[in-house]
């Protein structure tokens, strides 16, 4: 009997629909897979054995995913009865069932095309997250993509699939089977979701040291079910652990600290405290290749540039992960980014001990500013509850915005906000802390016209040289300023606009620049040993000669010995680890694997076990957590 005949055979059967569903599923995870394989042709380690496994173990996990998305379906075919079954009446069910399938397979495929795009990763962490904030994102992508018409175009596409395979749809309506019979059928059919959930594996796919062969053998809507359940990790549960006292010990000695179980240790500089205005501006996306300074040719950075050349340059600055609450926790915290969700973002982060509160406790007013509404990514939650005054759009009237998009006000409009509150602080006669964060740098990368020579909602670079002209605009309206001349101004992107790349860690997009500009008190010099972003707090604290206790995992950068130079890069699940041109990356099946970094290339290659830099990797990012979590990093 062929093919084709045994096809129909089943379509006749009872539960004929769900092998059609199961089949339209993995032809349109097929066709997806391909399709994304051809647009990362470049990245992908081609072989044999690679294209065995994405396909193969690609399939497996489509299945599985066929197995869960089934239930209602079987549940169905098992419980609706003969004598209502086999009428029109569930002809039209099942056609308006299929109906549903099919648009949501076809929406689902143009959604992970556009999710790789973006991130060249399957659906994760960011997925999920992207659920909360429905408004943004979705006002996002109506205002990147022409969404009604892709819609419509949708539509189209699933009536004119269902039609053609209606005759396939109704085939099973023809036919009887007995309560007793379609039983048999359901409970085994229902049982393959639970051998699914107990016995299958996220991590079947990561089989290769190639990040694309890994994602491609997953299945999208299966990886988005594994990161909603899984957007918090236990650090001991999931990662490889050492003793506690032994982590403490380890950081303890990489600070030069004397005490014990990780104590705040008094920082103390035998100089004058400078009491100097500070002003962080927190970029979008701004990756370190987008400047001049860093080697760019497209000139869209001139005003950073020149900055650059009058301040101090850090050139070897690394992010701590991939995402804006990500950098936001290594600037106000200066800890390494434990597993899962930013602290920013959990449940009971208050009272934390940050950069705000030590200013504060100098005697500074201290300010979050933001161009968006700072409900977004509990912004407001966060920075309002551990040592910051909250400003957000909401703080400018509606003929001050020159524009705004979904995510928020233009820079320029936010500049103008950020000056006039830095105004009020130097009437009161109290110095300020002001961490200033931009939004205009992201998708869809408009801006208001006139500003640039590159028409807005062209693309990122046009959105990085808005960015640009809008800091330089502020500096230059910042020099006009009774308090310029006293205040440290300091420019640092909070992550890369892609952390994507052919290994999982790729070094290179996490590279980030920061500018530290005060004319007076800093002459045109580059800064070019490995810091790290949660170095960031502790350098400025340092730069100002400031005595405190610290629970702070950085350390001031300008009294660094060479041999302590290390840096945390980081997804929302594998930690990385760099020292002495060596990456360890911490894995959640606890797991811990030594590469050689290459930091000009992104890629890691697997090297012998280096042990004393694997337990210093677990100690700060075990003892991170640890604190934590024991509310032991409380101011």
């Amino acid at each position: 009997m062929s093919v084709s005949n045994q096809l129909n055979k089943l379509f006749k059967h009872r539960y004929g629909p769900l092998v059609l569903a199961v089949i339209l599923l993995a032809v349109s995870s097929l066709i997806t897979r391909i399709v994304l394989l051809c647009h990362s042709a470049s990245s992908f380690e081609w072989s044999f054995l690679n294209l065995i496994k994405v396909f193969f173990i690609g399939l497996f996990y489509d299945l599985c995913v066929a197995s869960y998305a089934s239930i209602p379906l079987v549940l169905y075919l098992w419980l609706w009865p003969s004598k209502w079954y086999n009428t029109k009446f569930n002809r039209v069910l099942l056609s308006i069932y299929f109906l549903l399938v099919v648009f949501s397979l076809i929406f689902n495929a143009v959604s992970e095309w556009f999710f790789w795009q973006e991130f060249s990763v399957r659906y994760n962490f960011i997925a999920v997250d992207y659920l909360v904030y429905t408004t943004e994102v979705i006002g996002n992508i109506r205002q990147s993509y022409p969404i009604n018409t892709i819609i419509a175009v949708l539509l189209v596409v699933t009536l004119a699939i269902v039609f053609l395979i209606r005759r396939k749809i109704w085939a099973s309506t023809y036919h009887k089977m007995h309560f007793k019979e379609r039983s048999k059928y359901a409970l085994m059919l229902l049982l393959l979701p639970l051998a699914t959930y107990f016995l299958v594996s996220h991590k079947w796919k990561e089989h290769s040291t190639n990040t694309y062969v890994n994602e491609l053998s997953g299945n999208g809507m299966y990886d988005f079910s594994y990161a909603f359940w899984h957007n918090e990790l236990d650090y001991d549960f999931f990662y490889k652990t050492i003793p506690i006292e032994k982590a403490a010990a380890i950081v303890n000695q990489q600070l030069n600290s004397n005490t014990g179980n990780f104590q705040p240790r008094k920082i103390t500089s035998n100089e004058p405290e400078k009491k100097m205005n500070v002003v962080l501006i927190s970029v979008e996306s701004l990756s370190a290749d987008f400047l001049g300074s860093y080697g760019n040719e497209e000139n869209i950075t001139p005003n950073l540039d020149s900055l650059a050349k009058q301040g101090m340059l850090f050139t070897n600055l690394y992010a701590s992960g991939t995402r804006t609450v990500r950098g936001l926790e290594a600037l106000a915290l200066s800890i390494p980014p434990t597993p899962g969700q930013s602290i920013v973002k959990r449940p009971n982060n208050k009272d934390l001990f940050t950069l705000g509160n030590i200013f504060r406790s100098k005697g500074y007013s201290s300010k979050y500013i933001y161009g968006g509404y700072s409900y977004f990514d509990n912004m407001n939650e966060f920075f309002s509850n551990n040592g910051y005054q909250v400003i957000d759009r909401s703080s400018l009237k509606d003929n001050e915005i020159h524009y705004s998009n979904i995510w928020g006000v233009a820079d320029e409009d936010l500049f103008t906000l950020s000056l006039r509150e830095l105004d009020k602080e130097y009437e009161s006669k109290k110095p300020f802390f002001a961490q200033i964060m931009t939004v205009s740098n992201h998708r869809p990368y408009t801006y208001p016209e006139g500003r640039i020579d590159i028409p807005s909602h062209t693309g990122r670079s046009g959105a990085v040289k808005y960015t640009d002209y809008a800091i330089g605009k502020f500096i230059k309206e910042a020099k006009q300023k009774p308090w310029f001349n006293n205040t440290l101004f300091i420019i640092v992107s909070d992550h890369c606009a892609s952390s994507a790349g052919k290994v999982e860690l790729p070094i290179n997009k996490y590279h980030i620049p920061m500018i530290f500009y005060a004319p007076k008190y800093i002459s045109p010099s580059k800064f070019e040993k490995l810091t790290a972003q949660i170095d960031v707090a502790p350098s400025i604290l340092g730069f100002l000669n400031f005595s405190y206790e610290s629970k702070f995992f950085g350390q001031n950068v300008f009294k660094m010995k060479d041999e302590d130079q290390r840096v945390f890069i980081s997804t929302y699940q594998s930690l990385g680890y760099i020292k002495n041109n060596k990456l360890v990356i911490l894995s959640p099946n606890k797991k811990a694997t030594t590469f050689k970094a290459d930091f000009i290339n992104g890629t890691a290659m697997p090297i012998a076990e280096d042990t004393n830099l694997v337990n210093e990797a677990i100690a700060n990012y075990q003892l991170a957590s640890y604190l934590y979590k024991q509310k032991m990093y409380n101011k």
